[in-house]
């Protein structure tokens, strides 16, 4: 029973317009129109009233009773009427609309919210909730499959009389609306695979009618509810592994191709369709490859690259792509195979020389710069981006001075970095790009709040770039490089300096804070020697990952590079008072965690070791 009926409700001593509008309904609207309460009635009488109430709760009743197969149970129940009535529009414009004599019609209100609450717990009637034990919920399973049957049997005894099947496929609609009920119940979801009602579930995605399609979606999406099925793992467990038996998402994209999204129910579909693989995936991450491989990731570049105007659904694509590429190789590997770098390069272009229009376009950009950072981590794509003119894209949104000019900067990082980033550190010098990059490193621009960049991001991302050019340029390209130290009276000497003083005092501020918590940790019994590997990463991210690349620039470019720079160096630490050891100690801690996992690493290790050494 709806809170907006009860308070729009006329007793019989009202004006007779109102037992005019009674008796010509034998039965209650779902939803009454909205109503003033009239302030030129006088008070009822607690008798009359309460008669009146009766009348009006027994139809109420009746009504609901009638309706119950139809109506979904909420799945967050208030725990009081009261509580309800702030939220009723009905109610809201009552109350705004009865100022003459709002205090009578206030108290009219409660005397007939609190009477029907007394009501409900006299007759232990809850409005609009049943109770569903474990005979009902196979009740409503087996209900639904028949109705699934009934609906093949007369679409193929009758599959040119729609007359002859709509009924059952109406009946079939509504069985389907009901299923939402076990939403709510994720301890009953293995009734669902045990009597076999995922797979007849997914078999209606490929149902001639993409209603029924769209509402089996929105159904898998109410079960597979994040918030639900955390409730519950052993349920969330039973349910996703039978969908993916069922080999779910294939059927669920096999559905997407032929949905049309200007028609805005299907629409709907596609963005639910969506929804329930951001809820599988959610819950079981590692499932990622299985998905790409059966048709995700084909769709979603279809869609991404797909000319048509931005909307919801093609940042929620963006979305969904970013988490598929987030931790696996597979998936990376994939996206190279399917020419994916080129097609984000090619939505990427046009925030070249345009800023996106709103947050949701400016998170579309964000998604599509990660989805391209994520794909450069596995190392063939690296040349798939040389190739499609990456480095020159990237380059030119550093020069434009765009919102997308972090998010360049961060792409050129990740593509540069490691032995395997060399021919893009080859090129970027030979494009000029070192002419883009130094004007950032020695003013980095300021804080964005739109695309929540910082300072310090940048200073993070161009000190990384230059460090991975030291490692990775040979000859006269290095030259080059090593050049740009000595110009402007060795101005970028003095940058680096800066940088290193400002990050060597916010590290050591957060060991200190980090002391202080190891040593509470030993008090309370934990081994910290366990956390020591998280405890670095903490430190990594606090600005010991910038300070090490910049003192890493400085130990090469002081061995390499002419003298003079390296008795600037000695002058300005002198000045300021740092300390050559300072500066050692960071190196070694530095060369002492990248690992020996390849010739690579332990080569690059011993290289480092001697630079410490021999500064």
């Amino acid at each position: 029973m709806d809170v907006g009926e009860l308070l729009s409700f006329k007793p019989a001593v009202a004006a007779k317009r109102d037992l005019e509008a009674r008796s010509s309904s034998e039965e209650m609207p779902r939803k009454m129109p909205r109503q003033k309460i009239s302030s030129g009635h006088s008070r009822l009488q607690e008798r009359s009233m309460e008669s009146d109430l009766d009348t009006f709760f027994g139809k109420a009743r009746q009504k609901g009773s009638s309706n119950e197969r139809h109506t979904k149970p909420s799945r967050h129940q208030p725990e009081t009427v009261s509580e309800r009535m702030s939220n009723v529009p009905g109610v809201r414009v009552a109350q705004e609309n009865s100022d003459n004599n709002s205090e009578t019609a206030e108290e009219r209100q409660m005397k007939l919210l609190e009477m029907w609450e007394e009501k409900l717990q006299k007759t232990g009637d809850n409005v609009n909730i049943e109770e569903y034990d474990d005979q009902k919920v196979k009740k409503l399973i087996l209900s639904f499959e028949k109705k699934v049957f009934k609906n093949q049997e007369m679409r193929i005894k009758f599959p040119d009389n729609p007359e002859k099947f709509m009924d059952s496929e109406l009946d079939l609609n509504d069985v389907i609306v009901e299923m939402k009920s076990l939403a709510t119940m994720p301890e009953q979801y293995h009734f669902l695979v045990e009597l076999r009602s995922v797979s007849s579930m997914l078999t209606l995605l490929n149902h001639a009618n993409t209603d029924i399609a769209i509402a089996v979606v929105d159904l898998l999406q109410e079960l597979t509810d994040v918030d639900t099925l955390t409730e519950n793992e052993e349920g969330a467990e039973v349910l996703i592994d039978a969908l993916m038996e069922e080999q779910a998402c294939a059927l669920l994209v096999q559905n997407l191709e032929r949905l049309d999204e200007s028609v805005k129910e299907e629409a709907n579909g596609v963005h639910n369709s969506l929804a329930v693989i951001e809820n599988v995936l959610e819950l079981k991450a590692d499932l990622a490859p299985t998905l790409a491989q059966q048709g995700l990731l084909a769709w979603i570049l279809k869609r991404i690259k797909a000319k048509m105007p931005f909307d919801a659904n093609k940042l929620y694509c963006s979305e969904i792509l970013s988490i598929l590429l987030q931790d696996h190789d597979e998936t990376r590997q994939q996206m190279g195979d399917m020419d994916g770098i080129d097609i984000l390069l090619q939505q990427l272009a046009a925030f070249k020389k345009h800023d996106p229009n709103g947050s949701e376009e400016v998170e579309f950009m964000e998604n599509l710069f990660n989805c391209l950072c994520s794909s450069l981590l596995f190392a063939s794509n690296r040349d798939k981006f040389l190739n499609g003119e990456g480095l020159q894209l990237m380059n030119l949104m550093l020069r434009e001075k765009k919102m997308s000019r972090n998010s360049a900067l961060k792409v050129l990082d990740h593509a540069m970095s490691g032995p395997e980033g060399s021919s893009n550190c080859s090129r970027f010098v030979d494009i000029l790009g070192l002419r883009t990059l130094f004007p950032l490193f020695m003013r980095p621009p300021k804080k964005n709040k739109k695309v929540g960049t910082s300072k310090k991001d940048y200073e993070e991302h161009v000190v990384s770039i230059t460090a991975s050019m030291l490692h990775n340029l040979k000859g006269s390209q290095r030259q080059r490089l090593i050049a740009k130290f000595s110009e402007n009276d060795y101005a970028k000497v003095d940058r680096l300096l800066e940088l290193h003083f400002k990050y060597y005092e916010r590290v050591q501020k957060f060991d200190s804070r980090l002391d202080v918590e190891k040593a509470r940790l030993q008090n309370q019994g934990d081994d910290v020697d366990d956390m020591d590997e998280e405890f670095y990463l903490r430190r990594l991210e606090a600005g010991l990952f910038t300070l090490q690349q910049t003192d890493y620039i400085i130990v090469d470019i002081c061995a390499s590079g002419s003298q003079q720079i390296k008795q600037r160096v000695l002058q300005i630490l002198n000045l300021r008072g740092g300390s050559v050891k300072s500066i050692r100690n960071v190196i070694r801690e530095y060369a002492g965690n990248m690992g020996d996992d390849n010739n690579s690493a332990e080569t690059d290790q011993q290289r480092i070791m001697a630079l410490a050494d021999k500064f």
